[in-house]
């Protein structure tokens, strides 16, 4: 060991740079003393988060000791988020969030971010210097492997964790875990697995057996690894990365409801996790349940007010969804969703006045509002300077012109909105995405709730069909397109029962001619429709019978 080696391991802390935030000046002075005191030299104080954030854009910290509550604007959470979303930490500096609040809601947002340790005020010289002691020995130890991670030399990672694993036993919790991320980052899903096996046939830890399944799902192993989950989640109810892994696999199933039930159950237990929130909300959409959708993109965007996560798609998305609750419903509860989505437009606008698009979005959805609340002579008026603003544009994108499209058919202008779509389905073609949702707007261009009640009618039909019983399934076929009339699913499934009925009773032509006006209906179905195979398909066989 050469001398300077000696005068490091004598105080660790020499060669560090700290960095204290704490919106208090007393604390902040006494934290500057008790570190100076440990050996401390290198020593940053701020007060908020603004200039936390910037002083690590322009300068390598290693250990961040951050207050939680810093007053009005960012909290530690937020600079922490932040900090890790831009990589202004490297994978040896720590994080110590010191703080008196100890509320379940801040301990478990904050932990969402992993800070390396917590630190509960008042504090004193002696327990700063043993809890940030010990860290500073472990970074110090393991300093070989996250620089190569910093690097994202992840296989040279994979083997100085190898070859420390014998010489750092005291370390070996951390090493087995960090090399089975490893291994999972560089797709070496057997060896992932080995290292969590190994660890759980000598002890059940929650982030082996999280890492095991991770890696069944990647292994598309959905059904084991979403049973792993839950037996997790029952033993460790507050362990969040459980539950949106969880979601995760049950997405993957298919099984959309069940992921949003989990995830409604983790925003209960740490309600202040941005995406998780909007995950939720997302989902939630998917599932056409509004109300809770609104809910979470509400929490997406209180969230998102001091969050580098901010967007104004959250915005966006809110007013769509109050749009479509407030739609066809002038009571009260109507017009209230209606002034919501009006005034987050507003804000939006407002906070995003920077983006040339956000005016554009915002009337759209406005006109939609208006005229879901029979405001016919303003919603008019907007979409006359909508169609003179779009026609300015040389191809609307496709969120957008999906948007208006839905705008157009609520006032009415349905060969318009579906012009529209037709070219977007064009442009779009090689997008499975965008064609999904130009066919289901097609499908489907009204509100939520009669979307709900044609796929209730839809349902009987089928289980009417399947049970022999045709005349109950053209009924519920006809209950649902009269609320959807140009349903391509929808009308093909009619077609095919009459076309059924018409095999038991070939004298009545009439059957014929009513598959006739369901085909009618379907004249300008996009080639790229997933339903136009089977389109043509009945077309033919229909010609065929009336020849």
């Amino acid at each position: 060991m050469n001398q300077t080696d000696r005068k490091d391991a004598i105080n660790p802390f020499g060669k560090l740079n700290f960095l204290v935030v704490d919106d208090f000046e007393n604390f902040r002075l006494s934290m500057r003393q008790m570190l100076r005191s440990c050996g401390a030299d290198k020593i940053e104080l701020v007060a908020h988060a603004t200039p936390a954030i910037q002083y690590c854009t322009y300068n390598h910290v290693d250990v961040v000791l951050c207050d939680y509550n810093l007053g009005e604007g960012k909290n530690g959470q937020h600079i922490l988020e932040e900090l890790r979303h831009k990589k202004l930490l490297s994978r040896s500096s720590l994080f110590l969030m010191v703080t008196a609040e100890t509320s379940k809601e801040m301990v478990m947002g904050a932990r969402e971010y992993q800070p390396d340790a917590y630190l509960t005020k008042p504090l004193n010289r002696a327990m700063l210097e043993k809890r940030l002691g010990a860290l500073v020995q472990q970074r110090s130890a393991l300093l070989p492997i996250t620089r190569e991670m910093d690097r994202e030399n992840y296989p040279e990672a994979i083997s100085q964790c190898l070859q420390l694993l014998p010489k750092q036993p005291r370390y070996k919790t951390w090493l087995m875990k960090t090399l089975g991320e490893l291994y999972f980052i560089v797709g070496d899903l057997s060896h992932a697995l080995k290292v969590y096996d190994e660890v759980l046939a000598q002890r059940e830890l929650s982030w082996a057996r999280l890492g095991r399944c991770k890696v069944l799902l990647g292994n598309r192993n959905f059904d084991d690894s979403v049973e792993g989950l839950k037996a997790l989640i029952a033993k460790h109810p507050d362990y969040m990365e459980a539950y949106d892994l969880l979601a995760e696999g049950l997405e993957k199933q298919g099984k959309a409801v069940q992921a949003q039930q989990i995830l409604e159950k983790a925003a209960e237990h740490s309600p202040n996790a941005l995406l998780r929130q909007k995950h939720l909300a997302l989902l939630a959409g998917t599932n056409q349940d509004i109300d809770t959708a609104s809910q979470a993109w509400r929490q997406t965007v209180t969230l998102g007010t001091y969050s580098i996560h901010d967007n104004s798609d959250h915005y966006l998305s809110l007013a769509q969804s109050l749009s479509d609750l407030s739609e066809g419903h002038p009571e009260a509860e109507g017009a209230e969703h209606a002034a919501e989505a009006l005034n987050v437009l507003s804000k939006m606008e407002k906070r995003f006045a920077d983006d040339d698009s956000i005016g554009l979005k915002s009337r759209i959805v406005q006109c939609r509002v208006h005229a879901g609340q029979g405001n016919q002579k303003s919603a008019e008026k907007l979409l006359g300077d909508l169609r003179a603003e779009l026609e300015t544009l040389e191809d609307i994108p496709a969120d957008l012109g999906l948007d208006y499209a839905k705008t157009l058919f609520r006032l009415g202008r349905d060969e318009e909105a579906k012009s529209l779509l037709s070219d977007l389905a064009a442009r779009y073609g090689d997008n499975p995405e965008t064609l999904q949702k130009i066919e289901n707007l097609l499908d489907e261009p009204v509100g939520f709730r009669q979307k709900i009640e044609a796929r209730g009618y839809n349902r009987d039909g089928i289980k009417a069909f399947e049970s022999g019983d045709l005349d109950g399934a053209v009924e519920a076929f006809n209950r649902a397109l009269a609320i959807v009339p140009d349903h391509a699913a929808l009308n093909l499934n009619l077609i095919q029962v009459l076309l059924r009925k018409y095999d038991q009773a070939p004298d009545d032509h009439s059957l014929l001619t009513t598959c006739q006006e369901c085909l009618r209906r379907l004249e300008g179905l996009p080639e790229q429709h997933r339903q136009h195979r089977r389109y043509s398909a009945l077309a033919r066989k229909l010609k065929g019978l009336t020849a």
